[in-house]
């Protein structure tokens, strides 16, 4: 099957492929050869294709959505990085940046914009810490 990953800042992944496994906001779920069409949401968490060889691509990815079509899935990802390329000193900044933050507004809005990007910064760290992704 084709799987496709696209975001706002161009084409991340493009490529033959056994199935996908994603972060539905309703709980993980896979897509294999033949799946019945479908559009699902996405959330923070690990994208993980597996490729045509069987070796697992893992990916961090923000959120965004799943589209499945006659043995086409089309993730549109706010955003969406390889595992091996996630900048852990980055993803360090941005944890501690948003921890501070946290600890420093009383305002409920503030609050859950700085626990959401605490949510993305720990999950790149957490998807780097554990990548087996290969470059594409």
């Amino acid at each position: 099957m084709k799987i496709e990953i696209v975001s706002p800042s161009g084409s991340i992944f493009s490529g033959e492929a056994q199935g996908v496994k994603a972060p539905g906001v309703e709980g993980s779920f896979e897509v294999l050869s033949n799946h019945a069409p479908m559009i699902a949401a996405i959330d923070i968490g690990l994208l993980v294709i597996t490729d045509s060889s069987g070796s697992a691509i893992t990916f961090a990815t923000s959120g965004g959505f799943v589209d499945v079509q006659n043995d086409q899935v089309s993730v549109v990802a706010e955003t969406a990085e390889l595992a091996t390329d996630i900048d852990v000193e980055r993803a360090q900044a941005a944890e501690k940046r948003a921890v501070d933050a946290l600890a420093d507004s009383a305002d409920p809005a503030t609050k859950a914009i700085m626990t959401k990007a605490l949510d993305r910064a720990r999950n790149r760290l957490r998807i780097s810490m554990g990548s087996v992704g290969t470059n594409r």
